[in-house]
């Protein structure tokens, strides 16, 4: 059981790190903030909500996969080299992939019921 909890404590300290130094997490938390209070004002199905819920959490584990992958950057190769920064370049472009998915399955569930 201890160990259990040590494993919640690594994960939230994970997330605790990604907040105090990723400012696009911040705007990943308003943007989710703000989704699921739009979403109380709309009458939305179980497979719209597990959409946006899948969209959503996708978009967060692709910030936090970037932001591990340049902590190991930066510990392997602290100075800038074309090849690293290559890496993390692919890693931000993963984040803005997912994210531009999620809004397409956000705007597909929206725009429909802001229209009628």
């Amino acid at each position: 059981m201890l160990r259990v909890i040590k494993s919640f404590q690594y994960a939230f300290a994970g997330c605790s790190f990604l907040l105090r130094t990723q400012t696009n997490a911040w705007v990943h938390l308003l943007a989710t903030v703000t989704l699921f209070i739009v979403c109380c004002f709309f009458h939305l199905s179980t497979t719209e909500v597990v959409l946006l819920i899948i969209a959503t959490a996708s978009v967060w584990v692709a910030e936090l996969f970037n932001t591990a992958v340049e902590q190991v950057i930066d510990l392997l190769h602290p100075q800038w080299h074309p090849r690293a920064g290559r890496v993390k370049d692919l890693a931000a472009a993963a984040v803005l992939v997912t994210a531009l998915s999620a809004l397409a399955v956000a705007a597909f569930i929206f725009i429909p019921k802001i229209i009628h």
